[in-house]
């Protein structure tokens, strides 16, 4: 069974997240901030990670660029969630090693399909 580490500051956000995810058969844990989330990464690397933008302690970009450098960090793939439609912001994250983007507020389906492998991500994967 997958993992997915939900980090966010948001506790409304973090528990609608692990019940679309949960229902897509991963294993959910959550994190507050970036450092709490780095810290778990470190004990256990999840298989994928719904990483919030704007977070205390931590920035989600700030922890993206120590997941990165972080032994095993280069595996989990990384869904980074922003407010706005910031290109900056989202350039940023993508230069940093984010796999993918979301706007928030996602509803359940825009959720699945960054998570769900389709046919052609497979069709890649294995060549």
């Amino acid at each position: 069974m997958k993992s997915c580490l939900v980090v966010d500051d948001s506790s409304v956000v973090r528990k609608v997240a692990r019940r679309i995810l949960e229902d897509l058969d991963y294993i959910v844990d959550e994190a507050e901030d970036g450092q709490e989330a780095f810290d778990k990464c470190r004990q256990e690397m999840p298989d994928a990670i719904l990483l919030d933008w704007q977070m205390p302690v931590m920035s989600g970009l700030e922890f993206l660029k120590l997941l990165r450098a972080f032994v095993g960090g280069q595996v989990p793939r990384v869904v980074y969630m922003v407010t706005e439609n910031d290109i900056g912001q989202i350039a940023l994250a993508l230069k940093a090693g984010a796999s993918d983007y979301m706007m928030k507020p996602f509803d359940r389906d825009h959720l699945e399909g960054k998570f769900i492998e389709r046919p052609a991500q497979l069709e890649r994967a294995a060549s």
